[in-house]
């Protein structure tokens, strides 16, 4: 069996702040960042609402495509969610 990477984006709500990160169960870890668990940016700038996500079969791709990311401008991150993400919706409730 292979183990599932995601690379997601967080935002506090459209057009704000913005946090990517990796994890290998998306569901708990968005469940972690909705409970602020993480004493960290996201909780100090109320970031929990999923706006992208992309599915990875390797863990080291799946950083590199994370760095890739948070080194890009802001606007390319914007670009990238509004890509599929228009109306910048919690993807964490349609995953339910």
């Amino acid at each position: 069996m292979n183990k599932k990477w995601y690379v997601y984006i967080l935002a506090s709500r459209k057009w704000w702040a913005l946090y990517t990160w990796v994890t290998s169960n998306l569901e708990q870890r968005i469940l972690q960042h909705k409970q602020w668990i993480f004493d960290w940016f996201t909780k100090k700038y109320c970031i929990h609402r999923l706006v992208w996500f992309y599915e990875i079969s390797s863990i080291s791709e799946a950083i590199e495509y994370e760095k890739i990311i948070k080194w890009r401008k802001r606007e390319r991150k914007i670009q990238l969610i509004e890509e599929e993400n228009r109306d910048w919706i919690d993807l964490s409730s349609e995953r339910k």
